[in-house]
């Protein structure tokens, strides 16, 4: 600490760990969601996949596909949740047709 009670900045930050296994080049907020989304479906394999589906769909169609998967406890997440967004997007579909 200095003179005045306070710590430098980088005193601060040196008591965070980093966490090295996000991805670098992540500079919006939907990236990151979509990182996390990849993360939590354990399908960071398909990382590309879930930035392209979170871009470009209401985010209200993926948080409930995710909570479908997240609540269903299936081995396969990733498909699970392709299946469910899928469903989803045909029953916005069928509502806008009525």
């Amino acid at each position: 600490m200095d003179k005045k009670g306070f710590s430098s900045m980088t005193n601060i930050l040196d008591k965070y760990e980093l966490d090295e296994t996000k991805q670098k080049r992540i500079s919006r907020e939907w990236q990151d969601y979509a990182y996390r989304l990849a993360v939590a479906l354990d399908d960071t394999k398909h990382t590309a996949i879930y930035m392209r589906l979170v871009k470009s769909l209401p985010r209200e169609l993926v948080e409930k596909a995710k909570s479908f998967v997240m609540d269903a406890g299936a081995r396969s997440k990733g498909k699970m949740f392709m299946w469910k967004l899928k469903q989803l997007k045909e029953e916005e579909k069928s509502k806008g047709e009525m």
